[in-house]
This record gives structure tokens, sequence and C-alpha cells, in this order.
């Protein structure tokens, strides 16, 4: 195993997977890649005609919002990056589904190990609508080395 993909949230707890994702790559002296998803970014920046009588977006967007949720992401992960004081780690950044992307950068980068946190959710969350830990376990090929946190 020479590849190791840690994905990383806004949670705080997130150093806890980081952590333990690169004590992991270092004992197999792998690459690290620290990789985040933006949820739908464009969807920031819509302005819509007020609905059920809600008017939150019906004001004017500065259309600029999505670049800077890239900037403030980039800005996370180099920094995640630098605090490791590590060779040998990348850093990606995808748009969109989460799990999805997370399974298709996996093969895309030929990753050995996912390694995810896994974040306490209420049964009817997870019923209703899974979770992404749960989503890229049912479809990757990978192994994957979960990390429980807690909210």
């Amino acid at each position: 195993m020479k590849k190791v993909l840690i994905t990383l949230d806004y949670n705080p707890n997130s150093e806890k997977v980081v952590k333990m994702g690169y004590e992991i790559a270092q004992l197999m002296q792998a690459e690290i890649c620290l990789f985040h998803v933006l949820s739908e970014v464009r969807y920031y920046g819509m302005q819509y005609e007020p609905f059920m009588g809600y008017e939150g977006y019906a004001f004017p967007v500065d259309y600029k919002i999505q670049e800077e949720f890239v900037k403030v992401a980039q800005d996370y992960m180099e920094h995640t990056k630098n605090h490791l004081k590590g060779d040998n780690i990348s850093t990606h950044l995808a748009e969109g589904d989460t799990a999805k992307n997370i399974l298709e950068y996996s093969k895309e980068w030929n990753a050995d190990l996912i390694v995810m946190g896994t974040h306490s959710h209420g049964t009817l969350e997870k019923l209703f609508l899974g979770t992404v830990a749960s989503s890229v376990l049912e479809r990757t090929n990978i192994p994957v080395y979960m990390v429980p946190t807690e909210n």
C-alpha cells in the first residue's frame, strides 16, 4: 500500500481523522492526498423568487461567492498539509456529491486506502438520508479505515 486518501470536512473532529490517517500512512511509508468536497457550491450564489412566503433568496447575491468558498477550502487543505509537515502530501478539492467524489477520485488517484471519519447521526437520518461513510463502504473496492468521531 503506497497511497492513502484522507478525507476532510469542516468538522473540528477532522483533526482526529487526519492524525490517524497520517500515522497509518507514515507506518506504510505511503503518499498522502488530503481530499475535500464542496457540496454544490453553485447553489450558494443562486437567486430565487420568493416561495412559500420565504424571501431569503430573493436578494441579489455576489456571484464571486463560489470563488470565495473554493479559496477557503484550498486554504484549509493547504494549512492542514503544512500542519502535518510531511513530505509526499498533496491536496485535492472536488465539488458536488461527497460520496461520489470520494469514490471517483480514489480510483483516479489509485488510492490503496481511504481514511474517513464517521459522525454520529440519528437513526431516522441514516434511514432516510444515509451517510457518506455508508455510501462509500457500499460501493468501493478499496479498503476503508473509519475513524469514529463525535459531533
